[in-house]
C-alpha cells in the first residue's frame, strides 16, 4: 500500500483510509450488535491489507463507533493511525443539536474519547466542523493542550476554509484537513498553499466516506 506523510512532520498514512462510521450506523439505524463482528472483521482486513488510516468520531452511534475501532485493534494498535472528529451534539434519539468546540469540553470529549478506544494516545483530534460560535483559536488552542500533555499527537481539521485553516495554523501546526471531494475544496487547497498557510505535499484530500463504512 502506498503511503504518504501528512504535512511536514505528520505521520505515514496509507493511500486510503478507513471510514468507520457506517459500522455503528451513524447515518440511519443502528445495525446492532450482531453486527459489530462484521465491522471489527472489517477493519481488521484493512489493516491486513496495509490500510493504517482508520477514522471515527465520538458521536458515531454515540460512542459505540470508538468501542468498537478498539475491539478491534486489540493486539494491533501499533499498525493504525486513529483519526477522532469531535463536538457534533445529538440527542438521545439522535437528532443533531450543534457543534461544542469550547476548551472545556474538548478535554472532556477527549478523556471519554481515549477510554473508550482503550488507547493512550489520540493520533489526529479534530473538531467536526468549525463552531460559529467559539473562536477557532480557542479550539486549537484547547488541542495543542492535549498534545503537549502526550494525550493527542496531531491537529487536525475537517471542512475549514482558508482562513479559519490560517487562524489555526498561526496557533498550532495543522497536520491533516480533511474535506470532500468537491472543486471548490480543491480550489481552498491550491488557494491555502499558494498564500503559504501551511507546507506540506499536495497530496489529494482524504476523500469523505470514500471506503464504504
Amino acid at each position: 500500500m502506498k503511503t504518504h506523510r501528512l504535512g511536514t512532520e505528520g505521520p505515514l498514512v496509507s493511500a486510503i483510509g478507513l471510514g468507520c462510521m457506517q459500522m455503528s450506523g451513524a447515518v440511519g439505524p443502528h445495525p446492532g450488535p450482531d453486527r459489530d463482528q462484521d465491522g471489527i472483521a472489517t477493519i481488521r482486513a484493512a489493516l491486513d491489507a496495509g490500510i493504517n488510516l482508520l477514522n471515527t468520531g465520538d458521536f458515531y452511534g454515540m460512542g459505540h463507533n470508538e468501542m468498537l475501532v478498539g475491539r478491534a485493534l486489540k493486539g494491533r494498535r501499533e499498525q493504525a493511525i486513529i483519526s477522532v472528529k469531535f463536538g457534533a451534539q445529538k440527542s438521545p434519539s439522535g437528532a443533531f443539536l450543534g457543534f461544542d468546540s469550547c476548551s472545556a469540553s474538548i478535554k472532556n470529549f477527549a478523556a471519554y474519547s481515549l477510554q473508550r478506544l482503550g488507547v493512550d494516545v489520540i493520533d489526529i483530534y479534530q473538531p467536526a466542523r468549525i463552531a460559529a460560535d467559539v473562536p477557532i483559536e480557542e479550539t486549537v488552542g484547547a488541542i495543542a493542550d492535549l498534545i503537549q500533555e502526550g494525550k493527542v499527537r496531531f491537529l487536525g481539521l475537517s471542512e475549514a476554509n482558508a482562513a479559519q485553516l490560517q487562524r489555526a495554523h498561526a496557533v498550532h501546526p495543522v497536520t491533516a484537513l480533511e474535506l470532500p471531494l468537491r472543486a471548490e475544496d480543491l480550489m481552498l487547497l491550491e488557494e491555502t498553499f499558494a498564500d503559504g498557510a501551511i507546507r506540506g505535499d499536495r497530496q489529494p484530500p482524504q476523500f469523505k466516506h470514500l471506503v464504504p463504512n
